[in-house]
């Protein structure tokens, strides 16, 4: 067992497609650690799916949540992303796109839900919770972590009361964490962030970004990581209920096509190139979230309709390690090989 007794191979919270009971589940029942990315579930959904998960195993689970983001609509802004995504909602044979009307779920609403289901871990990203928060939250009994790009991140989670930091290095896929300087964070990779939060914080850290094989683990454990989180190389896996268009880009992806773009959301993500990224390029977008909300029409039929070229294919840096890794147990296994006990 790893840090906080849960095993030290962990599966990252990946919020969209993959954000699936059977997922989460079939990772912590094969001797890992499923986490469910709840971001953008509305509250009863997450409560439904903490209870499928339970349904389908008694291991610890964790979930996760994005921090508050201060922003302000911009409908002017929004109309100009939505007239930037109307010749491709035509090419869909879509309706031209529209205002959304709600651009995020009520985060407080969300992190009631997220309490009540009694995760083992309740974990944030892109921001401190703060420590009355995080102080309530281990009240009741449950891990509280928090995601940090660079060491002041880290030392500003700390002094909030967090049980353990993730640290998440610039290879990860999906949205970046940080929340200090930019908006996003810092770009610091993996194994040189681990060791420098391990030098300066009292909590454990866990790395995150750039791990899809046993020899990444053995690395970030070399470096002080009390466990590891691996996200793409579980979007490959059987029970991963991701649409036949992002597993197939994903398998014919290169080491190359990985790139940082805010076209879908208005926040820097890493993903593969495709078609949006290309030509939204240093478009002026709305901030995040308003962005995620308006583009979800046209990502969600273009996963139906097959057309990766308009789905975000979000995927960190190390996706070209793990091709075919079988079921979540077995990766699991291939990971945890790496981990000396």
């Amino acid at each position: 067992m790893s840090c906080f007794g849960l095993p030290p191979v962990w599966m990252a919270p990946m919020a969209g497609e993959a954000a699936s009971a059977a997922l989460v589940a079939a990772v912590s029942a094969g001797g890992g650690f499923g986490q469910l990315g709840a971001a953008y579930l509305a509250p009863q959904r997450i409560t439904e799916i903490a209870a499928d998960i339970r349904a389908r195993t008694n291991r610890p689970f964790g979930i996760n949540l994005f921090c508050p983001q201060a922003w302000t609509r911009d409908d002017a802004a929004i109309d100009a992303y939505l007239a930037l995504l109307a010749p491709w909602h035509a090419e869909l044979g879509l309706p031209a796109p529209v205002r959304p009307a709600v651009c995020e779920e009520d985060f407080e609403a969300q992190l009631a839900a997220a309490v009540s289901a009694r995760p083992a871990v309740l974990s944030f990203v892109m921001g401190d919770p703060g420590a009355a928060r995080v102080a309530a939250i281990k009240a009741q009994g449950l891990v509280v972590l928090g995601t940090a790009t660079q060491v002041s991140e880290g030392l500003a989670l700390q002094a909030s009361g967090v049980d353990g930091v993730i640290a998440q290095g610039f290879e990860a896929g999906g949205h970046r964490g940080g929340f200090l300087g930019s908006a996003e964070g810092a770009g610091i990779g993996t194994m040189a962030l681990v060791p420098q939060l391990v030098d300066a914080l009292d909590v454990p850290v866990i790395a995150a970004g750039g791990i899809a094989d046993a020899r990444g683990v053995a690395a970030a454990q070399a470096l002080g990581a009390s466990a590891v989180t691996v996200g793409t190389a579980f979007l490959l896996v059987d029970e991963c209920p991701l649409s036949p268009a992002y597993r197939a880009a994903l398998l014919g992806a290169r080491d190359s096509d990985s790139t940082l773009t805010r076209a879908f959301s208005g926040r820097l993500a890493r993903g593969l190139a495709n078609r949006v990224t290309r030509e939204l390029e240093g478009a002026a977008l709305p901030a995040f979230p308003q962005p995620n909300a308006a583009s979800r029409p046209l990502r969600q039929a273009a996963a139906k309709a097959g057309r990766a070229e308009f789905i975000s294919l979000w995927a960190g840096q190390a996706l070209p390690l793990q091709r075919h890794p079988g079921s979540a147990a077995a990766l699991v296994a291939a990971l945890a090989r790496g981990w000396r006990a």
